[in-house]
């Protein structure tokens, strides 16, 4: 327990790394999810998301100022505290709470799969289109949610060896509660469907639900 040991494989470290990782995950990732998941290897995958949620905020901020949260300080002031507590506090909590979510669904489907660290970088990669949602374009917002929640089922069957069912059986909840709620694709749905409207807090309310019924 006092001595260090690096992880075996993973993605590239450094400004650099972060780069190349965005762009394979969004052009080939199939491949991404089988040479640069590794055991072990969480950090990399946590500053990912990070980085993801950061642009989002700094994007959303800079476009529409009036969505800060409410600070008794300039504009300016609030809107770095916003940025701050949603990359810094929100982004850890949640991806690792929505990591043990489909670590639990895993556990019911897939008895033979990688570890608690693989589910976290799955989930922290997947979330690149994400990116460009700060845009606030429901357009965008349903397409980047989308493909992200696709990258998370993709990533799920190649990291833990899944069949697409068993994939998606893992995936959705932690996917829906991710992009549909967290990343604002239940607003665009219904912005652009209105007659989506009415469905889709029942379906946040349900998935929310599913761990505490065991699944």
């Amino acid at each position: 327990m006092t001595t260090w040991i690096e992880p075996d494989g993973g993605r590239q470290r450094g400004p650099v790394g972060l780069a190349k990782s965005f762009t394979q995950v969004l052009v080939n990732p199939r491949t991404f999810f089988a040479e640069a998941v590794s055991p072990g290897d969480q950090a990399p995958g946590l500053a990912f998301a990070m980085v993801v949620v950061l642009v989002e905020e700094v994007t959303r901020l800079a476009l529409y100022p009036d969505r800060a949260l409410e600070f008794p300080a300039p504009r300016a002031v609030a809107a770095a505290l916003t940025v701050a507590i949603a990359v810094l506090l929100v982004t850890p909590a949640a991806l690792h709470a929505l990591s043990a979510v489909e670590t639990l669904l895993l556990v019911a489907v897939a008895p033979e799969r990688g570890g608690v660290s693989e589910t976290v970088q799955v989930l922290a990669y997947a979330s690149a289109p994400c990116a460009f949602v700060g845009v606030s374009v429901p357009a965008v917002t349903f397409i980047c949610g989308l493909w992200a929640f696709t990258l998370l089922v993709l990533g799920t069957r190649v990291v833990h060896g899944l069949s697409v069912p068993r994939a998606l059986a893992a995936a959705t909840p932690p996917g829906v509660l991710a992009y549909g709620s967290g990343f604002g694709w239940f607003v665009a749905t219904a912005d652009l469907f209105p007659w989506t409207a009415d469905y889709m807090p029942w379906v946040d309310r349900t998935v929310q639900a599913l761990p505490a019924l065991g699944f």
